[in-house]
């Protein structure tokens, strides 16, 4: 039963975010009391509020790409696909990226926009 729940919310949570990263899969086996403090978290985060998903998830785009995070950009583009943001609407979230965070920020973004949105 245990089980079953935890892939309800690991599906609930890619309804809200888009994709779910590996990591909580195997939160879910290794440690279960970190995984459910994540989760709530997650929720918290992820719900509308102020901003929307899409916005939020925006915001996620440019600060992995301000980090030059590859990983976390992809991953995140990918989540942002599955939410219906736009190729344009990233385009935008990255140019701000690259405005305080400078070029290389922009390059790892637009390194992936090209290979997950398509």
């Amino acid at each position: 039963m245990v089980k079953k729940k935890t892939e309800n919310e690991l599906k609930d949570l890619e309804k809200k975010i888009g994709k779910v990263p590996k990591f909580f899969k195997e939160l879910t086996e290794k440690e279960p009391q970190m995984y459910e403090l994540v989760m709530m978290m997650e929720g918290h985060v992820w719900d509308d509020g102020a901003l929307t998903r899409k916005t939020k998830k925006l915001i996620a785009i440019a600060i992995a790409a301000a980090l030059r995070d590859q990983h976390a950009v992809h991953a995140q583009m990918a989540g942002a696909a599955n939410l219906g943001v736009t190729k344009a609407e990233v385009e935008e979230a990255l140019r701000v990226a690259f405005l305080l965070a400078g070029m290389p920020a922009y390059v790892y973004g637009k390194a992936q926009i090209d290979e997950v949105m398509k």
